[in-house]
C-alpha cells in the first residue's frame, strides 16, 4: 500500500514538528492532534511511521523485543538471529475489546493441547512502535484506564484466566479527535507529551494544492511516492542525525531555569510542563544539529508542551495558545 508521502502534506507545520520531535526522543510522551475533520491528522501518522528506519528485533519473538531484551518476554524469546522489522503502527479501533487491548489466553490452543498461552494483544504489538487512536475523545472509560497504567509504566500487565503475564510495552501513543465531538478525559490528556491544533487551512492557494496533491495521488500513487520519495528520504536523515545526537545535546541550567519561569507564569499544573518542555526542547535542538539547548528551542517547543497544561480561567477566555504567547512575551520580553 503506497501511503500518502510526510513530506507532501500541504500545511500543519506544527502537527508534522511535533511528530518529528515524538520520533526523535519517545520519552516525550506521545502527541495529541486536535482538529477539524479532514486535515490530516491520521494521513500524517502513518505516513512518519512509514518512513521510519526499521527496528532490530530477535527473529521470530510475538513482542517485538530488542536484542538487549532477549529472554525477558513471556515466550521468552531465546533466539540468537536478529531480524530487521518495520517499525510498528497499531491502530486502536473504538470498538477494541478488552482483551484484544492487552492479550487474553489462546483459546484455541487450550482446547487442543490443553496448554496455557498468552495471546499477544495491540499493546504488545504496538511496542517500540507508535499506538494511533483516532477520535480517541471518544473511547470507552475502561480501556482509558488501561492506556493510563501502560503509559505510566511501559508495562502491560495481564491478571486474569489463571495467567499472570508482564511484558514491556513501549511505544509512541498518538491521539487524534475533533473537540466538538467531545473532550478527552484530562487524567489521559495529560499523559500526552505534546498537543497540537490542526485547522482547515483559509489560503485559496493551500487549498488548491491540497487538491492538486490528493487528485495526483489516487490517480498513480506509485509514481506520486517516487516523486516525493527524495523529501521523505532526507526526512529519514534528519532524524536519524537528531537522535544520534540527542544523548550529546546539553541542557544548561540558564535554559532550565526559562522553562520553568514560563510554566510559572502560565499557571501549568503539574511538573509535567517543565519535564516535557526540557526533553521537547532538546530534541528540537537535535533536530537542527545543534550541540545545546538554547531559548529559541524553549520558545519554540512551548505551545505544544504547554497548551493542555493550562488551568481553567473563568475570567480570562482567551485560547490556550494565547495565554503561552503572552507569558513567552512577559517572561523573555
Amino acid at each position: 500500500m503506497n501511503r500518502f508521502p510526510f513530506s507532501a502534506i500541504v500545511a500543519q507545520d506544527e502537527m508534522k514538528q511535533a511528530l518529528l520531535l515524538a520520533a526523535v526522543d519517545p520519552a516525550i510522551g506521545g502527541v495529541m492532534v486536535f482538529g477539524d475533520r479532514g486535515t490530516g491528522k491520521s494521513t500524517a501518522a502513518r505516513a512518519l511511521a512509514a518512513i521510519l528506519p526499521p527496528i532490530v528485533a530477535v527473529e521470530g519473538c510475538r513482542f517485538g523485543c530488542a536484542p538487549t531484551d532477549a529472554g525477558t518476554c513471556p515466550d521468552p524469546c531465546t533466539s540468537k538471529k536478529t531480524a530487521k522489522r518495520a517499525v510498528p503502527f497499531v491502530d486502536l479501533p473504538l470498538g477494541a475489546t478488552e482483551d484484544r487491548v492487552i492479550g487474553a489466553l489462546d483459546l484455541e490452543r487450550a482446547l487442543r493441547s490443553g496448554e496455557k498461552r498468552f495471546e499477544p494483544g495491540l499493546l504488545a504489538k504496538a511496542h517500540r512502535g507508535f499506538l494511533y487512536i483516532d477520535e480517541i475523545n471518544l473511547l470507552e472509560d475502561h480501556l482509558v484506564d488501561l492506556l493510563l497504567d501502560v503509559a505510566a509504566s511501559g508495562e502491560n500487565l495481564v491478571e486474569r484466566e489463571g495467567l499472570s503475564v508482564r511484558h514491556k510495552a513501549k511505544f509512541v501513543l498518538i491521539g487524534s479527535g475533533n473537540p466538538e465531538e467531545g473532550e478527552l478525559r484530562p487524567q489521559l490528556l495529560d499523559r500526552f507529551g505534546l498537543s497540537v491544533e490542526v485547522r482547515t487551512p483559509q489560503t485559496l492557494d493551500a487549498r488548491v494544492e491540497i487538491m492538486r496533491r490528493c487528485a495526483a495521488h489516487e490517480r498513480d500513487a506509485a509514481t506520486f511516492c517516487e516523486e516525493w520519495a527524495a523529501a521523505d528520504a532526507k526526512i529519514v536523515r534528519r532524524i536519524a542525525r537528531g537522535r544520534s545526537r540527542l544523548p550529546s545535546v546539553e541542557t544548561p541550567d540558564e535554559v532550565l531555569y526559562d522553562a520553568s519561569r514560563l510554566c510559572m507564569a502560565c499557571k501549568a499544573d503539574g511538573l509535567r510542563g517543565e519535564l516535557t518542555v526540557m526533553r521537547a526542547a532538546r530534541a528540537q535542538a537535535a533536530l537542527e544539529g545543534a550541540d545545546t539547548v538554547k531559548r529559541k528551542h524553549v520558545i519554540a517547543v512551548a505551545p505544544m508542551a504547554l497548551r493542555h497544561r493550562l488551568r481553567r480561567d473563568v475570567l480570562d477566555e482567551t485560547g490556550s495558545t494565547i495565554r503561552i504567547e503572552r507569558a513567552v512575551a512577559e517572561v523573555f520580553g
